[in-house]
C-alpha cells in the first residue's frame, strides 16, 4: 500500500514507516510540523518525500492522521476525503488533557475512521463516544545489549523539562540527584539544573542527540530513571529496556503495564524508587540483572516485528473498506496538478 502520513512524532515514525509498504511524507522547503519529511534519518528508500500539493491524489491508498487538523488538509489538497473514499485511521499518541477522565477525543462519536491508541491507557482514559477503537502498542527498533553502565549516574531522557515542569517531574529530580548525579538528554534541557535548584556537579545537560550516539552514551549510565507523571508512554523509557539497561519507573499511565518488577523497580512511591535508585547504582551487579530482565520483557512486548504484524492487519482491513477509490458523487478523483489546471 502507498500510506501518506505527516513526519510529527519521530520515534513512533522511526517504527512505523520500516514496514512492508511504500510511505509518503509531505516536505515543504521551510520543513516544519506539516513538511518535516524524513529529516535526514536514514530510513528505508519505501519511505519517499512527497509535495502534497502536487501529489497525485490516486497515488494514495491510505492516510494514517495523527492530528485533526490533517482530515481537513487531505480533503482540500487532494480532493478525497479521509473515511469517505479515502480509507483512513487516526492514531492518538498522547494522554487526554483538560478535564480528565471526561476528556472526549476530537474524533468521538464518527464511525468512519477507526482510532489506534498506543496505550490502554490511552484508551481507557480518552471518552471516544461510539467511535470504533483499538490498541496497537509501540514497535521498537532493537538498538541491540548495549549496556555497559559503566557510570555511577541515573540518566534521563526527557523533552523540554524546563517548560513541562510537573508533568515531566522535574520537580523529582532534586530527590534523585541526591543519590546519584543526573544525566539528561532531550531537547531543551539547557538550563535545568537551576531551574530545578541542583546543582551543577550533580545534572548534566546533555542535549538533543542523534538516535545512535544517544543510545550509545544512555548506556553507559548505571540505571535509567523515567519520573514522567502524565505521558502516554515515553518511548525512551521503552528503547532503554532494550538497551539491557535497568529502570526505575515513576508508576504513572501505562508504566505499571510495560515494567515488570524484576526489571528494576515501578512505583508510585517515591521513597520506594529512590532506595531501588540507590542499590542499583551501589550494585553493579544487580543493576545488569535487572537490565537482562528489562530487555527480555521490552523485546516480547515491544518488538518491532509485533507492531508491524499488528499495523499490517489493520491496514488490510482499511484496504478492504469499501468508500475506496471514488467520491460520493461517483467521480474518480483527479491529482492536484490537475485540478489547477482545470
Amino acid at each position: 500500500m502507498r500510506i501518506l502520513l505527516w513526519h510529527v512524532h519521530g520515534s513512533w515514525t522511526d517504527a512505523f514507516v520500516r514496514g512492508r509498504h511504500e510511505y509518503l511524507l509531505p516536505v515543504l522547503p521551510e520543513g516544519g510540523p506539516w513538511g518535516l519529511g524524513r529529516a535526514g534519518r536514514n530510513w528505508p528508500d519505501t519511505v519517499r518525500e512527497v509535495d502534497l500539493a502536487t501529489l497525485d491524489a490516486d497515488a494514495v491508498d491510505a492516510v494514517v492522521l495523527q492530528r485533526p487538523e490533517e482530515i481537513s488538509e487531505v480533503s482540500q489538497v487532494l480532493g478525497r476525503t479521509p473515511g469517505v473514499d479515502l480509507p483512513a485511521v487516526f492514531v492518538e499518541h498522547n494522554t487526554p488533557k483538560g478535564d480528565f477522565p471526561f476528556t472526549r477525543h476530537p474524533l468521538a462519536d464518527q464511525n468512519t475512521i477507526p482510532l489506534v491508541h498506543v496505550t490502554h491507557f490511552n484508551r481507557l482514559a480518552w471518552d471516544n463516544g461510539s467511535a470504533v477503537s483499538t490498541v496497537i502498542e509501540h514497535g521498537i527498533p532493537d538498538p541491540g545489549q548495549l549496556y555497559t553502565g559503566e557510570l555511577p549516574d541515573l540518566g534521563v531522557v526527557v523533552n523540554e523539562p524546563v517548560r513541562r515542569g510537573r508533568v515531566t517531574g522535574t520537580d523529582l529530580l532534586p530527590a534523585f540527584a541526591e543519590v546519584a548525579p543526573l544525566q539528561v538528554f532531550g531537547m531543551k534541557t539547557e538550563g535545568l539544573a537551576a531551574a530545578a535548584g541542583i546543582g551543577t556537579e550533580r545534572l548534566t545537560p546533555r542535549g538533543d542527540l542523534k538516535t545512535q550516539e544517544l543510545h550509545r552514551e544512555l548506556a553507559r549510565c548505571r540505571v535509567y530513571l523515567h519520573p514522567m507523571r502524565w505521558t502516554s508512554l515515553g518511548l525512551s523509557l521503552l528503547e532503554a529496556m532494550h538497551l539491557g539497561m535497568p529502570v526505575v519507573v515513576l508508576a504513572a499511565t501505562e508504566a505499571p503495564r510495560a515494567v515488570p518488577p524484576e526489571a528494576g523497580a515501578v512505583s508510585a512511591d517515591i521513597e520506594e524508587l529512590l532506595r531501588c535508585a540507590r542499590k542499583l547504582v551501589a550494585n553493579p551487579e544487580e543493576a545488569r540483572r535487572r537490565g537482562v530482565a528489562a530487555r527480555e520483557a521490552a523485546l516480547a512486548r515491544y518488538g518491532l516485528g509485533k507492531f508491524q504484524d499488528s499495523w499490517d492487519g489493520l491496514l488490510a482491513d482499511l484496504g478492504r473498506r469499501p468508500s475506496a477509490r471514488r467520491r460520493p458523487d461517483g467521480q474518480i478523483p483527479v491529482s492536484a496538478q490537475e485540478r489547477k489546471s482545470a
